[in-house]
């Protein structure tokens, strides 16, 4: 099952939002989210991990941040436009961030390239999702 196709089973008008940006959104953030989850744990397995506390630390951020985006823009009763684009500023911001760092190591480390890959492709879900409410 697909986002889209939970998204066409809701029973009442999404009240007009772009469906297939909320649901490239949703997807993107579900996909960083484990992503990054993903990259923390390899620094951690890095050997100079001392090195990588700042680039853990931030992963983990975007992790948290980005579930909780998919989460709160899966839930469409009674949704909030100013909550919705407010987490969706948030969710760009953790991205870039976490892009910016994952982006210094890329060179050394393929999981920071993957990672930095993906945050860009959350955070532009997420501009373009909120650009558009």
């Amino acid at each position: 099952m697909t986002h889209e196709t939970m998204l066409d089973a809701y029973p009442k008008d999404l009240g007009g939002i772009d469906r297939d940006k909320l649901a490239e959104c949703i997807a993107a953030c579900f996909d960083c989210a484990q992503v990054c989850t993903a990259c923390a744990d390899a620094c951690l397995s890095e050997d100079m991990v001392a090195d990588l506390t700042a680039c853990i630390r931030t992963d983990l951020d975007c992790a948290d941040i980005c579930a909780a985006t998919g989460n709160v823009l899966s839930r469409q009763t009674g949704r909030d436009v100013a909550l919705t684009k407010a987490i969706l500023e948030a969710c760009a911001t953790a991205c870039k961030a976490c892009g910016d760092e994952c982006a210094q190591h890329a060179e050394m480390h393929e999981h920071c390239k993957v990672c930095a890959e993906v945050c860009r492709r959350c955070e532009d879900a997420c501009r373009a999702l909120a650009a558009s409410l």
